[in-house]
């Protein structure tokens, strides 16, 4: 695994990065948080130990430009310091550090400690077969193309925006937002259940058929479901069966399965509708062509308050820009691969 050191002072930097090339680590150093951050961006970064106090970007600041940032895969952050206070602890984890190390340091209890991160980061292979199972969902359909890479990347940039409002602080938090990026493509995971007379129909379906069509949430749901009484109390099973189940409701009652009503429907769901539609919107189809950005927007913001949540609309405004930047991101890519 490679580890990245941040750290303005050269006696530290060399003494750590030697230690952890002793135990068998590939160590890169960066002398300032903004270079840390440069590096990152590079990728191949898994893991990283930044000094608290640094030129440009501090390690607090570090980590909040990690965490807002749209990487391929999750950084563990260790926070080396001296800022040892309960308060100072918990400004750092509201940052977005995954542990911390007290100066000076024990070289075993550092070793350790990294350890532990290894084994945290093992984890994304459940994000990776999670992904890989709605991408197998998805797969019976072969006109989506990037279509859950966008969603979830436009439900993090509106997850991240509704945790700067005062209305949302004490819900959406830095786990929210990594759990909305995880679970979010989840959302279609129902059509599995769908006959393929009606999921591949090359045109617009029925009246009968989209009734049919409808059912995946429900469907969706309900596989979700089974598994969270498998394994109950597991947070991000509890945010895909939302979602699953309400990401087609509507802010003004008129939606499905359940026709929720306004904050009756889970907040993870109506991210996701508005985020999911926008897509729609913007994508090509058998039965329309994609539309352009202003006029996705128009209509989305006119249906604020009927199908969407106000304050989502709000957001997806603000963060327009970033809604574009990831569209176009996937385009270049699929021209890329073609």
């Amino acid at each position: 695994m490679r580890i990245l050191i941040a750290d303005d002072n050269d006696v530290n930097l060399t003494a750590l990065a030697g230690l952890l090339r002793q135990a068998d680590y590939k160590v890169e150093t960066a002398r300032d948080g903004q270079e840390a951050i440069d590096r990152i961006r590079e990728g191949g970064v898994r893991l990283v130990i930044s000094d608290w106090e640094m030129p440009r970007l501090s390690g607090t600041d570090l980590c909040r430009a990690v965490r807002s940032e749209d990487l391929p895969g999750y950084i563990y952050i260790i926070l080396l310091t001296g800022h040892n206070a309960p308060h100072e602890r918990v400004e750092g984890l509201s940052a977005g550090a995954d542990d911390f190390i007290a100066k000076p340091y024990d070289p075993a209890e550092l070793l350790a400690r990294v350890r532990s991160g290894e084994r945290v980061l093992s984890l994304e292979t459940r994000d990776v077969a999670i992904f890989a199972m709605a991408k197998l969902a998805e797969s019976r359909d072969p006109e989506t193309g990037a279509h859950l890479e966008r969603v979830r990347s436009y439900s993090r940039i509106l997850a991240q925006h509704l945790a700067g409002m005062e209305k949302f602080r004490g819900e959406v938090d830095g786990e929210y937002i990594r759990l909305i990026y995880l679970t979010s493509p989840l959302h279609d995971i129902g059509k599995v259940g769908i006959p393929d007379n009606v999921l591949l129909k090359p045109g617009r379906l029925s009246d009968r058929e989209f009734e049919i069509m409808k059912t995946h949430a429900a469907l969706g749901a309900q596989t979700l479901a089974a598994a969270q009484r498998m394994f109950p109390g597991v947070r991000f099973l509890e945010m895909a069966r939302d979602i699953a189940a309400s990401h087609h409701e509507r802010f003004d009652g008129s939606g499905y399965p359940d026709r929720l009503v306004a904050e009756a429907i889970p907040l993870c769901g109506r991210i996701v509708a508005l985020a999911d539609v926008y897509d729609a919107l913007t994508s090509k189809r058998v039965y329309k062509a994609a539309f352009g950005h202003d006029i996705a927007k128009s209509m989305i913001v006119a249906e604020s308050g009927t199908h969407f949540d106000p304050d989502i609309v709000q957001a997806f405004v603000h963060n327009e820009a970033r809604f574009l930047a990831v569209r176009d991101k996937f385009q270049e890519q699929h021209a890329a691969a073609a």
